[in-house]
Formats: structure tokens, C-alpha cells, sequence
């Protein structure tokens, strides 16, 4: 199918883009476009315009500052992936960067758009969330920052309002003694995980002092699992972490699986996950 016929627009600032959110519900951001395009072309998106924000330099690049990792929303994965900066400061994100899709799709793909379409079986929310992101919105009136663990409400539901635009994702550094954690299982290679795990830690020696397990496509967002994440922090094993999954995650029947398969399925990334972890591999 084609694409039904809408008015496009190329801004080169924040201000030419506001200019364009003034057009109401019709008007939609394209960033990457990996998802956009193919609901465009299937007739399950009609927007009245489309804004194209690959022209913003200001949504753009990594840097660190004051111990904080700033992302621009129009970062793309590949940047992500083949960073210095992120390699070394947010080696979460450079593990799981690997897993999104396939190469053609990280040349294009965004670290906003990824987050603004909040699918629950994608990567980088679930990162976010491990990592205690701060996800920076903004609009006419200025800019307001909301946590991770605020922004994501729902299946494609996020708390931007219809003004906003993303801007950037701000991570503090992780510190001394910290380590990640990232696996995920999926029938082929670049398909979206029928389960997956980000997990962000603190780990001296044998001792745990805190520890994050957060899971994407085990529910309608990405979920942390607090009461498992404790049981591992204060050595009840990993078999009680396990058991602690069901009051934690809430996955549904789907194609790919049963939500009990994926129950069991998020039992096993667990145990991986933390076995790989406190062995230093």
C-alpha cells in the first residue's frame, strides 16, 4: 500500500518545530521513521502533516557533564553503539544497543523515537529505567524533565503532551562498583524479544548494595522488579528472586507465545542475567 497524502514540513530549530505542533492533533514528529513509515505505508497512521526533525542539530550528540550522560533525542543507535563515551560510561546501553532490530534499522533508528513510541518489547526504555534516566521534554513554554519511571504509562503511552518534543535522555553516571546486566530471547535475531532483561547493579566482592532487574515485553511497559532485585541484593538465592517474578511482571497471551511461557521465560533471563553478573563474565 501507499502512504495517504499529507503536508510535510523540514524545520531547522526547536522554534520552526513548536511553530509546526501549533497544527494540532494531525501533525506527527518523524525522526528515525522505522516505525512511522511502515504504519504510514499500511494505512495505520494519517497524519495531516508530518514534521521531519533530521534537520535539528540541537537533538543531536553525547557529551558528559557534571556526571551526567546527555543523550540528544535524535542520536541515532548507531552512534550509540560504536560511542566511546557510551561504551565506557553506560556500558548498558552499549549491550543492548546490539539487539535492536539490524543494522539497517540502527543507521536510522533514534534514541527519542524509540522512547517517544514506548513499545514495551524495545530495548532502550527498559534501559532507562535500569539506568534512572531523566527523559527531557519540551515546548513553547520551555522545558520539564520526568523521570523514567514516570514517562512510560502504557502500550505506545507515554507523558508527552500533545505540545511536547522530546529533547534528550540525561543518565547519571553509574559509579564505582557498578555493572550491568543484558540479555533477551527472541525466535530470530532483530526480532522484538518475547522476553527481555536490563539490569543495572552495585556489586563489591561477594556483596550486593543495590541492584535493578528491569523487564521489557513481560508487560505494558517496562517493569521493574523490585522484590526480586532484593532478593538477589540480600542473598536469598536466586530460585526466591524467581518466585518473586509473578507479583512483578504481568505478560499476555500474544502470537509469539502463552503468558505463561513468558513467565518461565523471564525466570530463566533472570538467573542468567545475575549468574553472569556476579561472575564477572
Amino acid at each position: 500500500m501507499k502512504a495517504p497524502v499529507f503536508a510535510y514540513a523540514k524545520p531547522a530549530s526547536l522554534a520552526e518545530v513548536f511553530d509546526c505542533l501549533d497544527g494540532g492533533e494531525g501533525v506527527r514528529l518523524l525522526a528515525g521513521g522505522q516505525s512511522l513509515i511502515p504504519s504510514l505505508n499500511m494505512r495505520l497512521s494519517a497524519p495531516t502533516v508530518l514534521v521531519d526533525i533530521n534537520h535539528v542539530s540541537a537533538l543531536r550528540g553525547i557529551s558528559e557533564a557534571g556526571g551526567v550522560v546527555r543523550i540528544g533525542a535524535m542520536t541515532r543507535h548507531h552512534e550509540l553503539a560504536t560511542s566511546a563515551l557510551i561504551a565506557s560510561l553506560l556500558p548498558l546501553i552499549a549491550k543492548a544497543v546490539p539487539h535492536i532490530a539490524h543494522q539497517a534499522i540502527r543507521n536510522r533508528g533514534t534514541i527519542g523515537g524509540s522512547l517517544a513510541l514506548a513499545d514495551p518489547s524495545t530495548e532502550l526504555p527498559a534501559c532507562c529505567l535500569a539506568l534512572d534516566a531523566t527523559i527531557i521534554a519540551a515546548n513553547r513554554k520551555g522545558e520539564r524533565r520526568i523521570a523514567a519511571r514516570d514517562f512510560f504509562l502504557g502500550i505506545y503511552e507515554t507523558a508527552l503532551a500533545p505540545d511536547d518534543i522530546l529533547i534528550a535522555v540525561e543518565f547519571p553516571l553509574p559509579g564505582e562498583d557498578a555493572i550491568c546486566g543484558f540479555d533477551e530471547l527472541a525466535r530470530r535475531h532483530g526480532d522484538y524479544a518475547i522476553v527481555g532483561l536490563a539490569a543495572q547493579g552495585v556489586r563489591k566482592g561477594q556483596t550486593w548494595s543495590s541492584l535493578k532487574l528491569t523487564f521489557f515485553g513481560a508487560g505494558d511497559r517496562p517493569l521493574l522488579a523490585e522484590a526480586a532485585a532484593q532478593a538477589v541484593v540480600f542473598g536469598k538465592g536466586i530460585g526466591a528472586a524467581q518466585a518473586a517474578l509473578e507479583d512483578a511482571l504481568s505478560p499476555s497471551d500474544d502470537g509469539e507465545c502463552s503468558a505463561k511461557t513468558k513467565m518461565h521465560l523471564a525466570r530463566v533471563l533472570l538467573g542468567r542475567v545475575v549468574e553472569t553478573m556476579e561472575s564477572g563474565t
